[in-house]
């Protein structure tokens, strides 16, 4: 997971644009709750995930591709900061048509990432 884009502005929208992998999103995500892969064991450390997450999710949850994860990674935004892609970036959301369950799953990881920005 080294190598991984800063988590910004730019960042967040270029999710919320599909120019950066789904793979990318869910690393980003995994690194924020605290999810360290450790190379020598070739296995998940989850001793410094936050909250449940690694009971829950001993292994890494693919966000994009999965729902139930996505719907506690919703849940775990602060109600303030609900929100944010439409106060801070301005985001509009997606056109009718134009997204699915894919592009909705991004927008959480999006504004989860961008949570946890405000927060840290």
């Amino acid at each position: 997971m080294s190598n991984l884009p800063t988590i910004n502005t730019d960042t967040i929208w270029a999710i919320l644009q599909d120019k950066i992998s789904d793979e990318v999103v869910n690393q980003l995500v995994w690194s924020c709750l605290g999810y360290i892969y450790d190379e020598t064991k070739q296995a998940w450390d989850i001793s410094k995930v936050v909250d449940d997450w690694g009971e829950k999710y001993p292994e890494p949850p693919d966000f994009i591709a999965n729902r139930p994860p996505t719907v506690k990674l919703t849940r775990s935004i602060p109600q303030e900061n609900k929100q944010l892609l439409k106060e801070k970036l301005g985001f509009k959301g997606y056109k009718l048509g134009e997204f699915g369950p894919r592009e909705t799953r991004r927008a959480t990881a999006a504004n989860w990432l961008l949570s946890y920005l405000e927060t840290h």
